[in-house]
């Protein structure tokens, strides 16, 4: 993972979330990162350094005079070893400091004397945060650079509904892995990703669908971000939140799916078909609920787009995109041999195999048990998390660039 021994200086300012930085400081110590807090004067007055120290197992920096080591100030040790300086949240005052080069507590300090890259999570009330100056700031350390992620929409401190919350961890957490990966292996190029399985309509009630979770395409989606990349996600209805720094493209059908995809190839490098698009539709949708009878019911299925043999046939021709197009064979039987068969059909760099009748490995589950075949090689893998797996096909598919270049 991305965050494994990464060096994060994880800055809390003054205002009343302060306590959910207590979350995300855990929640980078839980993924391996060492962290190193800084927070302002006015933050202690809504949560004690003591939290922040227990769990990093680091001491708590907030004043700018006190010395480290020797002679070590504490805002340029602190800025050397930065990997990523992400400041959670981040209120107003805070913000028009750091645009402003303004450097009067050892946070702003730190901020002005650090190279890393810088992760904002804004939260203030909502007049604030629409005010004209605030978004200036933001403009500015965004056009400086700066991944600014939220704020959201809820009920705020004063009890009003608006534009001002901080964002959950899960969304800081993504910003801070697409910041430290934006010179990974895959910078500068686009990735399409499919995820979920496709809903095919009967009726304005039923569907015919598959047990596809989508977890294995959204994992997919946050690793090739993680190495730099940009991504689109087409995904068929999950209940997964989208991942901070992706596109996401939402789809039903089979139909929709194969559109949104060849259209999203005209510009990717990249397609990463994850998703358990349907084979079948109904041959006819019901305009109205289709009620019980005394007999069977019998229905007729028309095929769908086969979405990767029509890549297959836009990549025959010259310089065709995308360059590298990884495909997946979910299967109950003969698993290698038919997942081969289908890597030489579709014309695949890569397929990956994998087993879904097993409890471990599979639909619905964290886990899944794989085989990465391409035209010359098996790898079997072994039990691992989606993530983890993730990881790996990426890592493959920018090895693949790397032998072509």
């Amino acid at each position: 993972m991305i965050l494994q021994g990464a060096d994060i200086v994880l800055g809390v300012t003054g205002g009343i979330a302060a306590y959910k930085a207590v979350d995300l400081c855990s929640k980078l110590v839980q993924a391996g990162a060492g962290v190193d807090v800084v927070m302002t004067d006015a933050a202690t007055h809504f949560v004690t350094p003591l939290p922040f120290q227990t769990i990093s197992k680091r001491p708590v920096s907030v004043d700018q005079f006190r010395l480290l080591r020797d002679m070590d100030m504490a805002h340029i040790e602190l800025s050397k070893k930065a990997d990523v300086l992400v400041i959670a949240p981040a209120t107003a005052n805070t913000i028009a400091k750091l645009a402003n080069g303004v450097a009067d507590n050892l946070l702003s300090s730190t901020a002005l004397a650090c190279t890393a890259p810088l992760v904002l999570a804004p939260a203030m009330d909502a007049d604030m945060w629409a005010h004209p100056a605030v978004q200036r700031n933001v403009a500015v350390l965004v056009e400086r650079g700066a991944w600014v992620v939220g704020p959201g929409e809820g009920r705020l401190a004063s009890g009003r509904m608006g534009r001002g919350r901080l964002v959950d961890t899960s969304q800081i957490l993504g910003a801070i892995r697409q910041a430290l990966g934006s010179r990974g292996a895959l910078a500068g190029r686009s990735v399409v990703v499919t995820a979920g399985g496709t809903q095919e309509p009967l009726d304005p009630v039923r569907y015919l669908g598959n047990r596809s979770s989508g977890k294995m395409g959204y994992a997919l989606a946050e690793a090739a971000r993680d190495a730099g990349a940009r991504v689109v996600l087409v995904s068929a209805p999950t209940a997964l939140e989208t991942p901070f720094g992706v596109e996401l493209r939402p789809v039903q059908t089979a139909a929709e799916m194969a559109a949104t995809v060849l259209s999203a190839l005209e510009q990717a490098d990249v397609l990463l078909m994850a998703a358990a698009v349907a084979d079948y539709r109904p041959a006819e949708v019901s305009l109205q609920k289709i009620k019980k009878g005394s007999g069977d019911l019998a229905l007729s299925l028309a095929r769908t787009t086969d979405i990767l043999a029509a890549v297959a046939e836009r990549r025959a021709q010259p310089d065709a995109r995308p360059g590298v197009v990884v495909g997946f064979a979910a299967e109950t039987e003969h698993v290698l041999a038919n997942a081969r068969d289908k890597l030489v059909r579709k014309r695949l760099d890569l397929i990956v195999a994998n087993d879904v009748s097993a409890s471990d490995s599979g639909f619905a589950v964290d886990t899944n048990r794989a085989t990465l075949i391409d035209q010359e090689t098996e790898e079997n893998l072994p039990l691992m998390s989606k993530a983890d797996l993730a990881a790996r096909i990426i890592q493959r598919v920018a090895s693949l660039f790397e032998v072509r270049r």
